[in-house]
């Protein structure tokens, strides 16, 4: 019925279909429900799609620009933004990137990162570290560190693996080395962090 309406008033302002737009890159995407919601609404307005990802849609026509608005506006409703700029776009294809070797990787992160996004995003690394500073005001390397982080905090909450499995999945050096960057970036050792987290959730159950 929506996809019915739009078309209608599309036909009656005479609205012609801009050149066609193949790649849509969305901020703000980090989980399932985020490519749902893009779903759903892609589906609302008539645009088939032959591909959704973190941070980005593949459409297989041509879609207006009135399309485009709807859609925008559609998605800041659900807390994602559509991007027009390219430094913006390729920002955010920077930390979709490490959000997904981080945390949707099920193999031990063996992998040189600058190498890995220049790879991945086909730029030179050092364009993309510039870039990402200048607009960021922190490094790649910063960013990807306080993942590696929140993934290690999920890892120890889980409770499935150990300490030294978790450094070897995360590719750190040793124990030693990851307690280190933890602290750092928490201010908690991770034998702490697991213990206050086990004693709020048995605080929880007790009420």
């Amino acid at each position: 019925m929506i996809r019915q309406i739009i078309k209608a008033t599309f036909a009656a302002e005479g609205i012609k279909a801009d050149s066609a737009l193949l790649k849509l890159y969305i901020k703000n995407m980090v989980c399932i429900r985020c490519k749902m919601v893009l779903k759903d609404e892609l589906v609302k307005l008539g645009l088939n799609h032959s591909l959704v990802e973190l941070g980005e849609a593949e459409v297989t026509e041509n879609i207006t620009r009135e399309q485009r608005d709807f859609l925008k506006t559609a998605l800041l409703k659900s807390g994602l933004e559509l991007m027009d700029d390219k430094k913006s776009v390729l920002i955010q294809k920077i930390k979709n990137t490490i959000i997904e070797l981080v945390h949707c990787s099920e193999e031990p992160l063996v992998v040189n990162l600058s190498d890995y996004l220049s790879e991945k995003l086909h730029y030179n690394y050092t364009y993309l570290a510039n870039l990402f500073s200048e607009v960021q005001g922190t490094t790649i390397e910063k960013f990807f560190i306080a993942h590696k982080i929140e993934r290690v905090k999920e890892l120890l909450v889980y409770n499935e693996l150990n300490l030294t499995e978790i450094a070897y999945l995360m590719h750190y050096s040793s124990v030693a080395h990851l307690s280190n960057q933890f602290k750092k970036v928490t201010g908690l050792t991770p034998s702490h962090f697991k213990q206050l987290k086990n004693k709020r959730r048995s605080m929880l159950d007790d009420l």
